[in-house]
């Protein structure tokens, strides 16, 4: 075992070399004797060091020093320069990311499919208030939309956007991490992960905060809740992107501000037809209000203020587990598990391929899947 590759992985995902004997189940004398060059782990133990590290077990055995620039993409590379505190967890999900859009690359490719281009070449101006307006038509939204149709129409052109899992579970940004979502610039395929919310509002901003980073940035970018708020010229570019393509100032003659109520805890009851309409939250369209002049900063504040006293909600974890074998497609989308299945009918892959494009699915997890999709 290359030792120094096992001391790499510890100082690249921040945990203590002493602290992984505990973390991985082994018993701290046989790290030692393995340190001190007296024994080596089984292959049932080198096997946990790799999926601890997300890596494969032929990794800790080649002698080469690492190479970072071929472990790491150059977008996860910046997503951990952006954030260097970022949780094992959160970079073990940034990786998985990568590989799930490297696995739909391979399958359009057993395929003899291209996939769809990422084509912003029609946008003429990085304003974003004037790119939010071009990129409206150029996904071709309706007044009326939920998380699912907007997230179907970034889809449809050629970005994948993954949504994590509300609970426990691989795909899971843990309900502690202050992460919201991040996105990972491709030329081709470029991929948008959403934290699971209690609201599909929140999905649905951070879903185009991130997109506003791949279409007025050219970079990928991962942010937490603080980011949303953040005074930085990125930052706040990509909010205003966000908020005027959600809520258009056209929208907004739609406003009755004559049945405003003098108390933010009104607020709510207030804009609910509108918010439930546009798929967006109270606070987008309270903001969009604000920053075109026709609300004061003192209501909009007021109702920040009112709102966080409030207790979070989080997603709910209940849901049967006889309904487990969807998530895929709540984590991969509609489009993606499709595209799987399509193959799958034509007897252009084997179910094997199916699980492994589905991040290995159970087999009869799949079957219930794919009769889910026809109806059965």
């Amino acid at each position: 075992m290359n030792i120094e590759r096992l001391k790499w992985c510890c100082d690249d995902f921040g945990v203590d070399l002493e602290e992984l004997p505990e973390r991985v189940d082994i018993a701290q004398s046989t790290f030692d004797a393995v340190l001190n060059g007296e024994s080596g782990f089984t292959f049932k133990q080198l096997k946990k060091i790799a999926d601890f590290f997300n890596r494969g077990v032929l990794f800790f055995l080649s002698p080469e020093p690492v190479n970072e620039k071929k472990v790491h993409s150059p977008q996860f590379r910046s997503i951990a320069n952006q954030k260097p505190e970022l949780s094992p967890k959160i970079k073990f999900i940034v990786e998985r990311a990568e590989k799930q859009r490297e696995a739909y690359l391979a399958l359009l490719e057993d395929l003899n499919e291209e996939p769809v281009a990422f084509d912003i070449s029609g946008l003429r101006r990085r304003d974003p208030y004037a790119a939010a307006t071009w990129a409206r038509q150029w996904l071709g939204l309706e007044e009326e939309n939920s998380f699912d149709e907007y997230r179907a129409a970034v889809e449809a052109r050629g970005v994948l956007v993954f949504r994590s899992n509300g609970y426990a579970g691989k795909w899971q940004i843990p309900k502690n991490s202050s992460i919201m979502g991040f996105s990972l610039c491709h030329d081709v395929c470029p991929v948008v992960m959403v934290k699971k919310q209690a609201f599909d509002t929140r999905q649905t901003f951070t879903l185009f905060h991130e997109l506003a980073h791949l279409i007025l940035d050219h970079d990928s970018s991962i942010d937490d809740e603080s980011d949303f708020y953040s005074h930085s010229a990125n930052e706040v570019a990509a909010n205003r992107f966000a908020g005027a393509l959600l809520v258009p100032d056209q929208f907004l003659e739609q406003v009755n501000l004559n049945t405003k109520p003098n108390d933010p805890a009104g607020y709510e009851d207030w804009l609910s037809n509108l918010r439930k309409k546009w798929g967006v939250s109270t606070e987008v369209i309270l903001r969009r209000l604000m920053d075109t002049g026709k609300l004061p900063r003192r209501d909009y504040e007021g109702y920040r203020e009112w709102n966080q006293k409030r207790p979070p909600l989080e997603p709910s974890t209940n849901s049967s587990r006889a309904y487990r074998y969807r998530e895929p497609m709540h984590i991969f989308g509609d489009g993606y598990v499709r595209t799987v299945f399509d193959a799958l009918s034509a007897h252009q892959i084997t179910i094997t391929r199916a699980t492994s494009y589905l991040d290995n699915v159970k087999v009869k997890d799949l079957h219930k899947l794919e009769g889910y999709y026809a109806g059965v």
